[in-house]
């Protein structure tokens, strides 16, 4: 039988990208960029996102793709949001089929119809790409947001720096940490509505509630963050890169206490599962580490 220690970096390893799935992102994202090129004039595009830092979960979903505009396309700047998305729709639509295609606040969703089975695995594809058009601004990019109506500032890059050196300051165990806590986030016994939406404020939560440096234990690990994020989500949390909206805008606050309870209901079942290990029971511990996070954690 797995110790506990042995289960979650089994876990771990299994939440990471393989080589047959970074393929097939590559393909599935190339085949978007290329399309998306005869379409708009695009200065650069690059992929950005979760999936760019390595914190995007399983199943693999809505990677970010960006679509910097040349200044050819700059009268979409002095439009409404809206109008440079629906066209990025339209234009999707047209390859991809409107059952395919969703609109969203600042990125146009593009599913590919892949099947998840029973134990979360797509057969090493991508479930779907987020498109999201840009300007460049000096060192920053605007982007369209629709729910404010406005153009808003941003810079991935500055994401992915403060990531990178969370994940450095965590002995290398941040990023493994905050895709465990966003697939707990996925997991379907939640119901339609994730506890924390975008799961972008959980890693966003994690840069300040993961702290004090790596003391050697999941188990402990988890229990803390899970307590850290149900006393912390009624805190305003600002753009990592200190240009955007707050992330936690995103959630009003009948959402956050429904995430609190949920949080909570996680830092107590992880408590359980501790005391399981301590009191000798290791098929009882691994059994509610499952319950808690889902079919990817293993028991053997």
């Amino acid at each position: 039988m797995l110790t506990v220690d042995e289960a979650f970096r089994k876990f771990k390893s299994r939440l990471e990208l393989n080589d047959r799935e970074q393929a097939n992102a590559s393909a599935r994202q190339n085949e978007v960029r290329d399309y998306l090129d005869t379409k708009f004039k695009i200065e650069t595009s690059f992929l950005t996102g979760s999936y760019k830092r390595h914190t995007k979960t399983k199943p693999l979903k809505d990677i970010d793709i960006f679509f910097v505009l040349k200044d050819a396309e700059r009268h979409y700047r002095d439009k409404a949001p809206s109008v440079v998305i629906q066209d990025f729709c339209d234009a999707l639509v047209a390859k991809y089929g409107k059952d395919a295609v969703r609109k969203q606040s600042r990125s146009v969703n593009l599913d590919f119809g892949v099947f998840v089975d029973a134990e979360d695995n797509t057969d090493y594809r991508i479930l779907s790409v987020d498109v999201v058009p840009a300007f460049a601004k000096g060192q920053d990019y605007e982007i369209p947001d629709t729910d404010s109506g406005t153009w808003i500032k941003t810079n991935p890059k500055i994401h992915a720096e403060k990531a990178t050196a969370a994940h450095q300051a965590f002995s290398n165990e941040w990023k493994g940490l905050v895709r465990m806590v966003k697939y707990w986030n996925n997991n379907p016994k939640h119901g339609a509505d994730k506890p924390v939406k975008p799961s972008f404020l959980i890693e966003v939560m994690a840069l300040e509630c993961l702290h004090g440096g790596w003391q050697g234990r999941f188990d402990r690990e988890m229990q803390a963050l899970f307590a850290t994020l149900a006393d912390r989500i009624f805190d305003t949390w600002q753009d990592p890169a200190g240009l955007g909206p707050a992330i936690s805008n995103g959630m009003d606050n009948a959402r956050k206490q429904r995430a609190r309870e949920l949080l909570t209901a996680a830092s107590r079942d992880a408590s359980l599962a501790i005391n399981h290990e301590r009191q000798g029971r290791h098929g009882g511990a691994l059994a509610a580490w499952r319950a808690l996070f889902g079919k990817k954690f293993p028991l053997s």
